[in-house]
């Protein structure tokens, strides 16, 4: 797995703007839609479950399961932009991850924000 695979995000050229931040400079907040979310839960596979505790016991990176988390988490983002796309809005602020175990089976991965209509300042 190259450098490339190991992060997410947007391409540059988005046109649903997703940030961290309560506000974007150069923009101002034209109308508040609310709450959108992504939400994907992935089982564990098997094989990556046997090489992990193998690789516990030595130490370093779980490459199967780091690959794993990026595509999930990918997944929920693109999940959220859709949702937000759907409801009419341009950008979501407050951008977050939540990350939790899903009745020992699976990872739960929510990406949420406040989805939001976005217009240049003048």
């Amino acid at each position: 797995m190259g450098i490339e695979e190991y992060g997410g995000g947007q391409p540059s050229q988005a046109d649903v703007m997703v940030v961290t931040t309560n506000d974007v400079p150069g923009f101002h907040v034209e109308r508040v839609i609310g709450e959108v979310f992504g939400l994907t839960v992935r089982s564990r596979h098997l094989g990556s479950q046997i090489g992990a505790g193998l690789k516990s016991m030595i130490g370093g990176e779980l490459r199967g399961l780091t690959k794993t988390l990026v595509e999930t988490r990918n997944q929920a983002m693109d999940r959220l932009v859709e949702q937000a796309r759907s409801r009419g809005a341009n950008g979501v602020l407050m951008f977050r991850f939540d990350v939790t175990e899903a009745a020992d089976v699976g990872t739960e991965v929510c990406a949420y924000g406040t989805a939001v209509v976005l217009a240049p300042m003048s």
